[in-house]
């Protein structure tokens, strides 16, 4: 097991991996922006090292300070989080050569799933579902048009690198194509440094379905049920449950039981997610996040695992302990992602917290490294925190989480609390009738 940890990253979620580390016994290192000095998990780290100036790419993504400070501080490991170099291949290699070890998969395998177009040629050869599309990069406009009529429009046109919803254009019909082509690739270029663009099928109303899975590079993996991501705005998601309203346990055990081999077959190692779409009672591939996911309390809250636990446990060597058969899915659970943003215009809203009252009570989690009196940087992602309730099933659970928005108290700045608010009251909600595309319909109409 690993003597001490660094944490690249920052807010709540090195907060929440340095908890998973103390109860390990594993020391914490925190690094830090100069605009984070006094965050929490500077505070509460056992070493912290600042490495730069506000701007991420000066600190966060700085990764020769990121390494001077492991060496510094003795650190024989790095958890990445989410964000940031999380999913940096290039990262995981040098600290490999620096003889760190990197708390995620081997560098292969991030590089492979980060490539949309050979992570889509990888699920298929595992025999993971996929959406119809074409087989690799496009560019010809004349071949991006064969292509779409062989699979019907309309078509998705997506960057072959990063995600977040850039270089993403649809085209619904021929006289669109040439142009989302042209676009989609032209916003890749600048976002990713990659203007590589390829086709798929436009689903109408999918759902985003995903899979987390758990392995140890030995052949041994388990998956840990569904999450349903599908409420997302410009293709961030907002809210987030497990189980899917959508989903019986027949089908669970069968998407989980493919990805859950596939990963096997592949020697993965660490925690991983596959994402869908699904629609009609069809699961199409999307793509896989090689790192741990914003929303991974709701799989924690259904099975009583802990996650960062798990990928330290992996990271270091050890063998996975669970069967699949020993895995066991209890009551439901719903996340909420509050971001310091205007819950109409979403708008950013840094500044100072002054005042704040988390909710509590049976089933209620907060993950978040906010305090009465911090104030809120501008220059980094504007999430502050996640509310994680649950509850013996999804009424239950959809009950109490309208109660604890209403104790949740946040002033000093704009959130989006009021913003679910609303929605836990929607009968489309309620009811789990909803799409990838409901809430933006449903923001546009209010």
């Amino acid at each position: 097991m690993f003597d001490k940890v660094l944490i690249a990253n920052r807010g709540e979620i090195a907060l929440r991996i340095q908890r998973a580390c103390r109860e390990m016994g594993i020391a914490t290192v925190a690094i830090h922006s100069t605009a984070d000095e006094n965050a929490m998990h500077v505070r509460l780290a056992d070493e912290s090292v600042c490495i730069g100036p506000p701007p991420a790419s000066l600190s966060y993504l700085n990764i020769p300070a990121i390494i001077t400070a492991c060496e510094i501080t003795g650190a024989d490991a790095v958890h990445p989080g989410y964000g940031f170099l999380s999913e940096n291949d290039s990262f995981a290699d040098i600290l490999l050569e620096h003889k760190i070890t990197f708390i995620g998969p081997e560098p292969e395998h991030i590089r492979i799933m980060g490539d949309k177009i050979q992570a889509k040629r990888t699920a298929i050869d595992l025999g993971i579902p996929v959406v119809p599309g074409s087989e690799g990069g496009v560019e010809d406009p004349v071949e991006a048009l064969r292509i779409a009529k062989d699979i019907g429009f309309p078509v998705l046109i997506k960057a072959a690198s990063g995600g977040g919803g850039r270089g993403m254009k649809v085209a619904r019909d021929e006289s669109e194509l040439a142009e989302a082509l042209s676009t989609a690739s032209t916003e890749a270029k600048s976002a990713f440094g990659d203007g590589t663009v390829y086709l798929e099928k436009y689903l109408d109303k999918p759902r985003h379905i995903e899979i987390q899975v758990l392995s140890d590079g030995n052949g041994n993996a388990v998956h840990l049920g569904e999450r349903d991501c599908s409420l997302q705005r410009r293709h961030q998601k907002v809210w987030e449950e497990a189980f899917s309203p959508a989903l019986n346990a027949v089908q669970r055990e069968e998407i989980g039981s493919i990805v859950a081999n596939a990963i096997a077959e592949m020697g993965y190692s660490g925690v991983g997610t596959v994402e869908f779409l699904y629609e009609n009672g069809e699961f199409y591939f999307i793509e896989m996040n090689t790192r741990l996911q914003v929303e991974h309390p709701v799989t924690e809250a259904i099975t009583g695992l802990d996650l960062v636990q798990e990928q330290i446990r992996v990271a270091s060597g050890a063998r996975l302990t669970q069967k699949q058969s020993d895995i066991t899915f209890e009551g439901h659970a719903i996340e909420c992602r509050i971001n310091a943003e205007n819950a109409r215009t979403f708008v950013p809203s840094p500044g100072r917290i002054t005042a704040l009252h988390p909710p509590g009570g049976l089933g209620v989690r907060v993950d978040s490294a906010i305090y009465q009196g911090y104030s809120i940087p501008p220059y980094y992602d504007s999430l502050i925190g996640k509310l994680i309730v649950y509850g013996k099933n999804r009424t239950e659970c959809l009950m109490r989480l309208r109660r604890t928005l209403g104790e949740y108290v946040i002033e000093g700045v704009d959130t989006t609390i009021p913003l679910f608010q609303d929605l836990v009251g929607h009968p489309d909600i309620l009811n789990g009738d909803y799409d990838i595309h409901w809430l933006e319909n449903y923001l546009a109409a209010h």
